[in-house]
């Protein structure tokens, strides 16, 4: 279904190339709707030139990606662009300010886009497109711009249509309101040598040797690498009691106990556990149905269990913070946000959980190599609400393994970390990624066996599974931040990073790669607020 709408959509491409006006395209040829829209600079035509095939276009990803350690669609042309959107499902993701408008970064929580100039900004824009496509399409059904919406109405500044006419794409990318406007559904392509070590897996647990764990009270399984970080001595202070962990990944496996009816059984009582779906799947645009809250992959299910997962006598593994409450969002269907929906039910989850006034931190162990406009948005969104972001450095096989700090824990709203190998000197766990953007470091991987990783709830059951990467590394620091909030409910989320940060194996120093190191959670939990 989906090859046959990419030829529909190429045909009418070449079927309305004469359509296009021969020269560059001006202000002269704008249409003017309700607000002032202006090109910026004259567009060249296209030209009946049919768009780049996947192999150009990653050939300039990789280019960027050598030369900047990240891929932004602002770092190519409007060619490529046009290109990218047309050979994947011509989604792109707009995003748009009133003119003159400042620090959008800093003041994105305060704005309300259905009202005065936003309101009347976007609108602008669809009348726009509404124009210009009926323009160059005279023999279709006449359509409103509201036709081309995908994903229904926004509450941040962006929109999401439906746009395979290069005029448009290129004219959008160079007016005067938009902020960016980049291919939605292209990026790392769906191959497993590409995915994360630490992706989809976990389904059943594993057959675990005595070694790889200790038993607790009331006859719990602690992951083998939990000392590392002094957690369990962390416990005597604090256990991570009322403090709300907001997981954006997966989902939660509707059958596993653990983290569903079982979630305060146990020493865990007294707390809460919500779960909320934000992927959508689509074959068309307005045939987009949500596919519920729940794990069909298995990585979700074993961040929601490293964090929060609780200390019962049923011998499953008992999570970093067991008292903290826990809000699962499912954002998407695997480890890389590299689809549209993808891009769409992260968005949508740190908006939502930016927006509940009870979530303290945010923990996210997904990414890409692809920068994202509107993720990074909603993640300014929800950093401005004042909540405190995780995010995954990266895990990669081949094709990505030598790149830096994936997107979005490459942003400064977020807080990176990486996976290290036992012993030293600091070396990173052998599918991880490092660099100068990473904050913390967590030893997840034994030096002389890289199989030999942390435990965590299956997606059924009480046996274990393992689960490595800097996604269980950044899910293991989310939970002792659980914990040092809960230690002084009052603080500040500067507060409670300046704990951690001191409590660091590098503090007063900052590796280039390594960042302030690994956290001891009893001294972060034990210092002087």
């Amino acid at each position: 279904m989906q090859r046959i709408y990419y030829l529909f959509a190429l045909g009418l491409l070449l079927g309305f190339a004469a359509c296009e006006p021969s020269g560059p395209i001006s202000n002269n040829d704008i249409p003017q709707p309700t607000v002032n829209l202006r090109l910026t600079k004259d567009i060249t035509p296209l030209g009946g030139k049919p768009p780049l095939n996947r192999v150009a276009i990653d050939r300039l990803v990789l280019q960027n990606l050598m030369e900047r350690d990240q891929f932004r669609w602002d770092y190519v042309d409007d060619y490529t662009v046009w290109s990218a959107a047309t050979i994947t499902d011509s989604l792109v993701s707009i995003g748009y300010q009133p003119e003159g408008f400042q620090n959008l970064d800093q003041r994105i929580h305060e704005i309300d886009v259905n009202q005065g100039e936003w309101k009347a900004v976007r609108e602008a824009i669809l009348k726009y497109v509404e124009i210009e496509y009926n323009r160059l399409h005279p023999s279709d059904e006449p359509i409103k711009g509201e036709d081309l919406i995908a994903f229904g109405e926004k509450p941040l500044p962006y929109l999401n249509l439906h746009l395979y006419d290069y005029e448009i794409i290129a004219s959008l990318r160079n007016m005067n309101v938009i902020r960016y406007v980049e291919p939605m559904g292209y990026g790392t392509e769906n191959d497993p040598s590409i995915r994360s070590a630490s992706g989809c897996g976990g389904a059943n647990g594993a057959n675990v040797p005595a070694s790889d764990y200790t038993t607790v009270s009331p006859n719990a399984k602690v992951s083998w690498n939990y000392s590392y970080m002094n957690i369990q001595n962390a416990w005597n202070l604090s256990q991570g009691d009322n403090i709300v962990v907001g997981v954006i990944d997966s989902g939660i496996s509707s059958s596993q106990n653990k983290l569903n009816g079982g979630f305060a059984s146990g020493w865990s009582g007294g707390r809460f556990r919500q779960k909320y779906g934000f992927h959508e799947t689509c074959s068309w645009w307005f045939w987009c149905s949500n596919d519920g809250p729940n794990d069909d992959c298995g990585h979700g299910t074993t961040m929601a269990g490293t964090i929060a997962a609780p200390r019962t006598n049923a011998g499953s593994t008992v999570g970093v913070a067991y008292k903290a409450d826990l809000i699962s969002c499912r954002g998407t269907n695997d480890v890389v946000i590299n689809e549209s929906n993808e891009k769409d039910g992260v968005s949508d989850s740190y908006y939502f959980l930016g927006g509940r006034n009870d979530v303290k931190i945010i923990s996210m162990s997904l990414g890409d190599v692809f920068y994202s406009g509107q993720v990074a948005d909603a993640v300014r969104y929800a950093n401005n609400r004042g909540k405190l972001i995780f995010a995954a450095a990266g895990t990669s096989l081949t094709w990505t393994s030598w790149v830096g700090v994936i997107f979005p824990a490459s942003m400064s709203e977020t807080v990176a970390v990486t996976g290290v190998k036992t012993g030293s000197p600091t070396q990173r766990c052998s599918v991880c990624h490092d660099g100068s953007a990473v904050d913390f470091i967590v030893t997840m991987e034994d030096r002389n066996d890289s199989d030999r990783v942390p435990l965590s709830l299956a997606m059924s059951g009480n046996t274990p599974t393992y689960v490595g990467g800097s996604s269980v590394a950044t899910a293991t620091t989310a939970g002792i931040a659980a914990l040092v909030w809960a230690a002084n409910p009052n603080q500040s989320k500067s507060q409670v990073y300046n704990r951690m940060k001191e409590a660091a194996s590098n503090y007063p120093n900052r590796s280039g790669s390594f960042g302030w190191g690994q956290i001891d959670a009893f001294a972060a939990v034990n210092a002087v607020p």
